[in-house]
């Protein structure tokens, strides 16, 4: 966790509760999102530098400068594009808790929603890993399975998910045994006050 010392003020820590895994999605996710931006982004660089070799009067022409500008222009939105995508893929973030896991997702630029679930609430918890890209690489999808509002929790795209289903599961079974001694202890104290 010393990767990210605030992460309890973003997230409102409670009283003994320690902040356990910050999860971002796998870096091949972003990427991929990305690949196909620069890819389109190389092509204009280098057919802008080709250019003028394949039309020799292509820089004495009127239409050059406009043709630049276009150019020009559709990089700018590609960039814009790239930086939105960066945004909305790098800013999803799950954080698991001793306590509770905590989804937010980025919406856009200035939205974001936030979601939380106890530990003592969840079910089931699912990995899913499918591709030979996600099996070299070790990315998948997680599905958290409660009974609460929000009925499932998912993970995408996030690196090791068979670990991260492990660390909730056992996480969520720590919390049902402890929900039980409580409500065993409550029990007794009431059969003692008759």
């Amino acid at each position: 966790m010393d990767d990210c010392p605030n992460i309890g003020k973003l997230v409102g820590t409670r009283e003994n509760e320690r902040v356990l895994s910050v999860i971002h999605r796998h870096w091949f996710d972003i990427g991929a999102h990305l690949a196909g931006a620069a890819l389109l982004a190389f092509t204009l660089v280098i057919g802008t530098l080709v250019l003028p070799f394949v039309f020799p009067t292509f820089g004495d022409s009127q239409h050059a400068a406009l043709v630049y500008f276009i150019e020009t222009l559709f990089l700018l939105l590609l960039w814009l594009y790239a930086f939105l995508v960066w945004i909305d893929v790098w800013f999803d973030v799950w954080i698991i808790t001793s306590e509770r896991v905590i989804n937010i997702e980025q919406k856009g630029l200035f939205a974001r929603e936030t979601s939380e679930l106890a530990l003592s609430k969840v079910q089931d918890v699912t990995s899913d890993v499918e591709g030979i890209v996600k099996s070299v690489l070790n990315y998948g999808d997680v599905f958290v399975q409660t009974a609460a509002e929000e009925e499932r929790f998912h993970f995408r795209n996030v690196p090791d998910p068979v670990a991260i289903k492990d660390l909730v599961m056992k996480l969520s079974q720590g919390a049902h045994r402890d929900d039980l001694d409580e409500a065993v202890g409550l029990l007794k104290e009431h059969e003692r006050e008759k």
